[in-house]
């Protein structure tokens, strides 16, 4: 898949594409289908799909205060549609400016003259320019457009907002299912306090790079992968009470891991679920007793559902 970010550069030599338009925050259900309804018709007439996003949540620009965390990064996005076989992707970066473009300059510029769109698909809620005037209807006054209904999962809308409700609540499976896939954390291994090694749990302490929505305090059943191979986690998250923690930590203790240090390497999680919330104990024996028991359970459920 070709990436054009921004579209000045974009000259494109194909006679007309089907194109698709929207943030696609975590690629969940609702927006594979939307994307494979595109691709499948680009097939049908033997033209590129091209896909356009943006670098950002609209909302971070228009209601700053009111922003959604991402349930994905924009690289874990852009992988998602190449998989989903779209040709093209163009990233715009959505800007102050952006938002005030209108329907029709934005139709012409971006959608006529650079993608060379013929048809169009969109989702049931899309509208993009300048007070969302541009929606499904517009489009279709002008290209033949398709409209993708709701995608429903045991007659529950699928949504961004959906999976990052179930996250924020720990509720992993859920998260699970409206994405195809495990919610995954991206992060980067940094030096910690290096407590758990005096405790016979040496654990990666984990940085992320971008505001990704965070899980609910407690602890998870993972799997961690990265350079260093894949491997069972038992992951903690939160403000670690018991030793007088100061803000959130994520922190990874790989089962059966046998190598060494890993500082700087970057390591994706992939929560299968909460095993419990996180506890404040009387005493480090007591902790350790716990994450004993924490370390047994996840590597049961982790085997018995072959994550």
């Amino acid at each position: 898949m070709d990436i054009h970010f921004g579209p000045e550069l974009l000259v494109p030599e194909w006679p007309g594409s089907v194109a698709c338009i929207g943030t696609f925050d975590g690629v969940h259900l609702g927006h594979q289908a939307v994307i494979r309804r595109a691709v499948d018709r680009a097939r049908e007439l033997q033209l590129p799909c091209t896909l356009v996003t943006f670098d950002r949540h609209p909302a971070a620009v228009l209601h700053p205060a009111r922003a959604p965390q991402a349930v994905d990064s924009l690289a874990a996005n852009l992988a998602a549609f190449e998989r989903l076989g779209v040709s093209v992707a163009l990233v715009l970066p959505f800007t102050a400016e952006l938002s005030q473009t209108t329907a029709q300059n934005f139709f012409d510029g971006v959608l006529r003259d650079r993608l060379r769109a013929k048809e169009i698909v969109v989702g049931h809620d899309f509208a993009f320019g300048q007070n969302r005037e541009g929606d499904g209807n517009w489009l279709a006054q002008r290209l033949p457009t398709s409209i993708v209904e709701p995608f429903l999962f045991d007659g529950l809308r699928v949504s961004s907002s959906a999976v990052r409700a179930a996250v924020g609540e720990g509720r992993m499976e859920d998260a699970h299912r409206w994405l195809g896939r495990p919610f995954r954390v991206h992060s980067v291994v940094v030096g910690g306090q290096r407590l758990g090694r005096t405790i016979g749990y040496p654990t990666l302490n984990l940085a992320r790079s971008f505001n990704q929505v965070v899980p609910a305090y407690g602890v998870y059943g993972a799997r961690a992968s990265g350079s260093f191979g894949s491997y069972m986690a038992a992951v903690s998250i939160g403000e670690r009470p018991t030793v007088n923690g100061v803000g959130r930590t994520i922190e990874a203790y790989l089962l059966d891991y046998p190598g060494d240090e890993i500082y700087g390497c970057t390591v994706d999680l992939d929560l299968f679920f909460r095993l419990r919330g996180e506890e404040r104990f009387d005493s480090l024996e007591a902790m350790v007793a716990q994450i004993d028991r924490d370390v047994d359970d996840v590597r049961l459920r982790m085997k018995a559902e072959d994550w």
